[in-house]
């Protein structure tokens, strides 16, 4: 194990340094590497200059912003592929609506605040279907009407890393129906993220398999982790930490539309630390139907260092928007 708590040192040495280098299954998101510097001018929703006129252009983009403030989003903000949408140096909070992944692929987000998304099906980062090789990086995110993250449809090869969530119920979903059986395909690592508070879903999973490591659950509502049908889940040196509901992991059993019979999902626990009288509800790989995958089967490195008081303290602080420079464009 690595003496780094946090990785990724070595991304803001220069502006596209962010490529390629996410951990996990979304390492090879490239984003907008091989585009022109896009610069939003405006905060406003539309037109010459915003953030969404940038995410709607085909070619790839490097998207920077040269304002700070609040986006006020009137629909969802429909991101195209090989965009990296890249917030450092800047203060910008996204609002009303989020951004729509759908059918993309080589999209980096990296240094945003998202808060106070409304309607119907509105979360912060939503993205299906058929999405590929995602990186989402040092957000904040809180209080919107649906889900913080959900990754859906048969979408994968994504890492969510160093982001930071908070104020909210159904934080993060990743496998939207058990009818939708497609989902087997689905990979998803999340690191270095602290769940602050929230209520559930971090993440609540089907049919996918989900590497966790060194996140920080703390205080949930319902459940930190729920394996539903033949999810696969490798928890990995993660720091669990109840409030009133002491159960860190909840089993869900659902019919896969192709399948007889309703099954669960599988959880390994290793090197994770449960503390203030938290009980794990871990069941043994022998008591679910799915079969256990580990991460090294996918890729071969990762920084994961062990669960202790010191990863707490940092990601408690350095998870989520961070007032860093913007790097130039070497």
């Amino acid at each position: 194990m690595a003496s780094a708590p946090v990785p990724y040192s070595h991304v803001d040495c220069s502006l596209r340094a962010l490529a390629g280098q996410a951990q996990g299954f979304g390492r090879f998101a490239v984003g907008g590497l091989h585009g022109e510097l896009y610069h939003v001018t405006t905060l406003s929703d539309d037109g010459p200059g915003s953030l969404r006129a940038g995410c709607r252009k085909k070619e790839p983009l490097w998207i920077v912003f040269e304002v700070s403030g609040t986006i006020e989003l009137s629909s969802h903000l429909s991101v195209s592929s090989y965009k990296t949408i890249d917030g450092r140096g800047q203060w910008i909070k996204l609002t009303g609506k989020g951004l729509r992944l759908k059918e993309c692929e080589h999209v980096i987000i990296c240094n945003l605040e998202f808060e106070a998304g409304r309607g119907h099906d509105v979360d912060a980062i939503q993205i299906k279907p058929n999405s590929n090789h995602i990186w989402i990086d040092r957000c904040s995110l809180k209080d919107y009407a649906d889900g913080l993250i959900d990754i859906t449809r048969e979408s994968t090869n994504i890492t969510i890393s160093r982001c930071h969530f908070s104020n909210h119920d159904k934080t993060m979903l990743i496998g939207g129906d058990a009818s939708n059986c497609g989902d087997r395909c689905m990979c998803v690592t999340i690191h270095h993220c602290f769940f602050d508070g929230t209520r559930q879903r971090h993440p609540r999973v089907r049919f996918a398999k989900v590497h966790l490591y060194n996140n920080y659950t703390s205080n949930w509502g319902i459940y930190a982790v729920c394996a539903s049908v033949e999810s696969q889940i490798y928890s990995q040196c993660n720091i669990y930490e109840a409030g009133q509901k002491k159960v860190a992991f909840k089993y869900l059993t659902e019919k896969a539309a192709d399948k007889e019979e309703a099954s669960t999902g599988c959880i390994i626990s290793e090197g994770d630390l449960f503390i203030d009288g938290t009980k794990s509800g871990l069941l043994e790989p022998t008591a679910t139907p799915s079969s256990p995958f580990h991460p090294s089967q996918y890729y071969q490195k990762w920084t994961v260092v062990p669960a202790t008081n010191e990863l707490k303290h940092v990601l408690q602080h350095c998870t989520g928007w961070q007032d860093v420079q913007r790097p130039p464009d070497l």
